[in-house]
């Protein structure tokens, strides 16, 4: 029934691609992705630090209730990354230290919540990614409806179950699974330009010549 539904996950992101995003910064990937995707600057990590990558586990739920969140922890494999759509309200918390601890035992990759938390104190001394945008200490509840592995949006940016889901200090970003490969290479190549450039900051040596450039092109009028 169409809003309260379990769905297969047809395909999802190659295991060694995910380990190649690893080593790339979200800013760098979301530079190669035009700067046109964000999930919000809502969406902050809890969690000690670390880097999250993995195929997203789709969860759409009634905003306050985390039924099919529970179900999605036990049908996810180790990796996948749960991306639950719960409208953003901070009501009532949809995941707490119980279910962040099952999840860390089941070597789920990372946990992205358009929602709030609770138990936050606890979240942040484990290295499990947690997302979320809010913390409040009110209790969820389990009636549904809600569906896995169906499309969601959060804040405009799409996630497609099995699409690739990455995240770090700066927040999350999705990468859709038939440009996953592409935007790898664009993200890599940038990164390491950025790795150059930071050894030349480093030696003196960094060409400022850009900027006057940009002004001049621009036609801002500067005095002598």
């Amino acid at each position: 029934m169409l809003g309260f539904r379990i769905l297969k996950r047809g395909r999802q992101v190659d295991s060694g691609l995910v380990e190649r995003y690893r080593s790339i910064p979200v800013a760098n990937i979301s530079d190669s992705m035009s700067r046109m995707t964000a999930g919000g600057t809502a969406l902050r990590p809890y969690h000690r630090g670390g880097v999250m990558a993995g195929p997203a586990l789709t969860v759409k739920t009634r905003p306050g209730d985390n039924l099919m969140i529970h179900k999605a922890l036990d049908i996810a494999v180790p990796g996948d990354v749960i991306v639950v759509d719960g409208g953003g309200d901070l009501t009532n918390s949809l995941m707490g230290e119980l279910m962040t601890a099952h999840a860390q035992k089941r070597g789920i990759g990372g946990i992205v919540l358009y929602g709030a938390i609770r138990d936050c104190a606890a979240i942040r001394e484990g290295d499990l990614p947690v997302y979320a945008t809010g913390v409040t200490h009110r209790g969820p509840y389990k009636d549904g409806p809600g569906e896995i592995n169906v499309p969601i949006a959060i804040e405009g940016m799409v996630i497609e179950p099995g699409d690739l889901v990455v995240g770090d200090a700066d927040g999350i970003l999705c990468v859709p699974y038939d440009q996953a490969a592409e935007i790898y290479e664009a993200a890599r190549k940038k990164h390491e330009a950025e790795e150059k450039k930071m050894v030349a900051i480093r030696q003196g040596r960094d060409d400022r010549s850009w900027v006057d450039a940009t002004l001049v092109r621009l036609g801002c009028a500067i005095e002598p």
